[in-house]
C-alpha cells in the first residue's frame, strides 16, 4: 500500500479548502452564451476564472495556477495526471470557444472567442501560466451590472457539460431573484419569474449545443435536463425541478423551478 507522506496530506487539504472559498464571477452574456467545448475545458477555464482579482485585474490578462489545485479540482490522484493534464490543455486550445450571440438594431452579431489561446508550463515546477484573451476580459472584469457570480467548489462536483452550463444560467436567474427581492424595482410576478425562468425548447437547444442531438426528445429530456438537474440538485445549494409547457402537441418550453438549499452564513453570497 502507498503510504502518502504527512506533508502532501496537508497540502493537498490545503488546496481543497482554498478551492471551496473560491468565486467565479463572469458577465451574463457568457452565461448565455453558447460554449463550445466538453466539460474539461469549460471546467478548466471557470476554474481559471476564479484566480482573477475583479478589483485588481491581472496585467497582461494572466493568472497563475498551480498543478496540485488543478489536479484537486479535477479530483485527479493517479500516476497518469501529468499526460492527463497535457492532454486536457491541448484540449481546451484547440477546441474551446465561446460564441456570443449580441442584439443589434438589424438583427444579431454573433462573436466567438477562444478564451484562453496561451498557456506555459514545465515539468519540474509545479506553476502553470494561463494567459485569457483581450477579447474575453470584458466579460470578467469591471462588471458593475448584469452578472452572476457562483462558487467554484459547485462546478467541481458536477460531471457533465449540460449540468455545467445549466448550473451557470439557473445560478444567473436564482440570483437576480434574490437581488430583487430585496433591492425591490422588479414587480412582483418579475421577481418571481427569476426563481421560475422559462425557456424555449430552442433556445436550450442552442445554449448546449445540441441543435442536431438528441432529436428524440425523451433522450433529450433524459441527457440534457433530467440527469444533468439531478446532478445540480444533489452536488450544488441548487435544488431545481421542472415542468414541459406544451403548445399544441409538442414540448415548447420547460418552466425551471429554483430554490435553494439552506447553506452555513458564511458561505452566502
Amino acid at each position: 500500500m502507498t503510504i502518502i507522506p504527512e506533508e502532501s496530506k496537508t497540502r493537498q487539504v490545503q488546496t481543497l479548502n482554498e478551492l471551496s472559498k473560491r468565486k467565479v464571477v463572469e458577465h451574463n452574456s457568457l452565461i448565455t452564451s453558447i460554449a463550445k467545448m466538453d466539460k474539461t475545458p469549460l471546467k478548466m477555464f471557470e476554474l481559471a476564472v476564479s484566480l482573477i482579482d475583479t478589483d485588481n485585474p491581472p496585467e497582461d490578462q494572466t493568472v497563475y495556477l498551480s498543478k496540485q489545485e488543478l489536479f484537486a479540482f479535477f479530483k485527479v490522484d493517479d500516476n497518469d495526471k501529468h499526460s492527463r493534464f497535457k492532454e486536457a490543455i491541448e484540449k481546451m486550445q484547440k477546441q474551446a470557444f465561446f460564441q456570443i450571440k449580441k442584439e443589434q438594431d438589424k438583427g444579431f452579431k454573433f462573436v466567438s472567442i477562444v478564451p484562453i489561446p496561451y498557456v506555459e508550463w514545465t515539468d519540474y515546477h509545479d506553476e502553470v501560466l494561463i494567459r485569457f484573451s483581450p477579447e474575453i476580459m470584458p466579460y470578467l472584469i469591471n462588471l458593475k451590472t448584469n452578472f452572476t457570480q457562483h462558487a467554484l467548489s459547485e462546478i467541481s462536483e458536477l460531471n457533465s457539460k449540460y449540468a455545467i452550463v445549466l448550473y451557470r444560467w439557473l445560478s444567473m436567474n436564482y440570483n437576480q431573484y434574490e437581488h430583487y427581492s430585496v433591492k425591490g424595482g422588479r414587480r412582483e410576478e418579475q421577481v418571481q419569474s427569476y426563481r421560475n425562468p422559462e425557456m424555449s425548447i430552442r433556445y436550450l437547444r442552442e445554449m448546449t449545443d445540441t441543435i442536431d442531438e438528441y432529436q428524440d426528445f425523451r433522450n433529450f429530456d433524459k441527457w440534457i435536463l433530467k440527469n444533468p438537474l439531478d446532478e445540480i440538485t444533489e452536488h450544488t445549494s441548487l435544488q431545481v425541478t421542472y415542468e414541459k409547457v406544451k403548445k399544441g402537441r409538442s414540448i415548447d418550453s420547460i418552466v425551471f423551478h429554483i430554490t435553494k438549499k439552506q447553506v452555513a452564513a458564511d458561505s452566502s453570497y
